[in-house]
């Protein structure tokens, strides 16, 4: 009898923190480099690889940091970062924090940031959370940007 209470009492609290935190979340996402400066990815859009990108979860009463965690872009400009613990009624973003290349090192100040829901008592099943694409905007505009402009402008008329 003592020894199933002595399991019970090493074993059972690491079982229900391991339940209630779930199965960790796995945030994806891609940074890109707006070559055109459209303010949206394009035929000429440029991914970046080893661009870096941070998870920020704040309290939503006093908008204080409470969770960060940082990722770096694969080869393709994709991230996957993992999430260990629901963030509860937190108000959690992916945010670009700093790109490699020379040129292109300008946040777009509306592409800048990607809402996540990194909860599950909002019925989320899914591990798997994606973020929307977060783009700096390069220096210069690559040649042909304004023939392709004017054909995306033309094909929306």
């Amino acid at each position: 009898m003592a020894r199933l209470l002595l399991f019970a009492l090493c074993v059972l609290p690491s079982v229900v923190s391991a339940w209630s935190m779930g199965n960790p979340f796995h945030v994806q996402g891609r940074v890109y480099c707006d070559t055109c400066q459209c303010g949206f990815e394009t035929k000429k859009t440029a991914y970046i690889p080893g661009a870096t990108v941070r998870i920020e979860c704040r309290d939503r009463t006093d908008l204080q940091l409470r969770y960060s965690l940082e990722g770096v872009t694969d080869s393709n400009g994709a991230y996957k970062i993992k999430v260990v613990g629901d963030q509860a009624d937190r108000i959690c973003h992916v945010v670009l924090v700093d790109s490699p290349l020379a040129d292109c090192k300008n946040v777009d100040p509306v592409r800048n940031r990607a809402e996540i829901i990194l909860t599950r008592s909002n019925g989320a099943i899914s591990d798997l959370h994606y973020a929307n694409s977060l783009g700096f905007v390069k220096d210069k505009a690559l040649p042909g940007c304004a023939e392709l402009v004017k054909k995306l402008l033309e094909s929306d008329a």
